[in-house]
């Protein structure tokens, strides 16, 4: 079937989360990534991963997560002759993404200025941690950093602890969806002016943007949040929001349920003495360790059943492995797979968008570093000799399998 980003190019100089999985959303959609990685060692995700453990032996789990449905070519940046090369690729590219830090690329001759030179319809996004000027221009922008600035760690966790940072990377992912709806409405205006322009993104305003709930409340009613002792879900919120075990060790989440019906469905009404709006945030702690030494006297499958009988809302939580076997998980077809030339098999979450004429699908798999090379030289009019020449020289990498 038909690729909504059919014929989109995408020169792809990005790295780590942002970028990588920015791009491998747009590739989801039909668009061809050129991912232009470094001569020799590639995207530096290729040397991290969890565990200490490799996909296949040899494969990072972290760029195996944001790389498929792109064509890699490793090049030396700093080569004259690969600058030519690239800079008539962009003649007829669409899409330059990139997140080093700002300066970077300019210094290189990669900058929007040098690529609009030479096709003044590119869409140049650029991806940063604080914005590409101001006092905190040259800080590493990294997504742990970003949720400890922002408030979200101060905001995780109970409060006779410490900030905690989140489980995942949201940060990253959050700028990742930024980059790409700040190229598609690019992309959108192009079509109407015929003219390119340059999308900055950065983690700091992405980050605080969806964070518009809680920074409303706090500029608006002029206090700010604190984290309660209990299981309480959002530092802002009242009983009975929040996480509570089971009496067989698993545990379910409970979210924006009126507390009386909630207690008459568990049976505790002797609890509903509580039940009055200055109570239920100002004794929220109090209210949770009573609700939760009720919810502890039930298995976890059986109070499932009785609440959401009841249209209390509510769920089981889960750990990563858990919610792959997750029926709703698996009825959405959620957890696919393709064939990597090294790793083997690589399980992953498949597409989430669902299109009805142009569907998303996974095409290729993560490539090696510079897999594609050859091809996309050719592709743009360099002869073999030339390529030979270009890796002779270690301005170029090839890796095979």
């Amino acid at each position: 079937m038909e690729k909504a980003l059919k014929d989109i190019r995408v020169l792809d100089f990005s790295h780590l989360l942002q970028g990588p999985f920015a791009t491998q959303l747009l590739g989801d959609m039909g668009a061809d990534i050129i991912k232009i990685e470094r001569a020799g060692k590639g995207d530096m995700f290729r040397g991290m991963t969890f565990f200490n453990e490799w996909v296949g032996g040899s494969e990072s789990p972290s760029f195996l997560a944001w790389n498929r449905n792109k064509r890699s070519i490793a090049l030396n940046l700093k080569s004259p002759r690969v600058h030519e090369i690239l800079m008539d690729m962009a003649k007829t590219a669409d899409v330059v993404v990139q997140n080093f830090r700002p300066g970077v690329m300019d210094r290189l001759g990669y900058g929007y200025e040098d690529f609009r030179a030479v096709n003044d319809r590119i869409i140049y996004c650029s991806g940063s941690g604080y914005g590409e000027s101001g006092p905190y221009v040259t800080r590493p922008g990294q997504d742990m950093l970003l949720q400890g600035l922002t408030g979200v760690a101060s905001a995780t966790g109970p409060a006779n602890s410490q900030p905690h940072p989140l489980g995942a990377g949201l940060p990253d992912q959050i700028g990742a969806m930024n980059m790409v709806y700040g190229i598609l409405s690019a992309l959108l205006w192009r079509e109407r002016s015929g003219k390119g322009q340059k999308v900055e993104v950065n983690l700091l305003a992405g980050l605080m943007a969806h964070l518009n709930q809680e920074y409303v409340s706090v500029l608006n009613l002029d206090r700010d949040f604190e984290r309660p002792n209990s299981g309480i879900g959002h530092p802002g919120a009242e009983a009975p929001f929040g996480i509570y075990a089971t009496k067989d060790g698993r545990h379910i989440s409970i979210a924006m349920s009126s507390f009386h019906h909630l207690v008459t469905t568990l049976g505790a009404e002797h609890l509903l003495n509580y039940d009055s709006p200055d109570q239920l945030f100002s004794k929220r702690d109090e209210i949770w360790e009573k609700v939760n030494e009720v919810t502890q006297t039930f298995d976890c499958d059986p109070l499932l059943d009785l609440l959401l009988d009841a249209d209390v809302w509510t769920a089981e939580v889960k750990d990563f492995r858990g919610a792959t076997e997750d029926p709703q998980v698996k009825h959405l077809g959620l957890i696919q797979s393709y064939t990597h030339p090294l790793a083997g098999e690589v399980q992953t979450v498949g597409p989430a968008v669902k299109m009805s004429e142009t569907p998303a699908e996974i095409t290729l798999p993560a490539p090696m570093i510079g897999e594609h090379g050859r091809e996309i030289l050719l592709e743009h009019g360099i002869d073999a000799d030339e390529i030979d020449t270009l890796l002779s020289l270690g301005d170029m990498t090839i890796q095979t399998a």
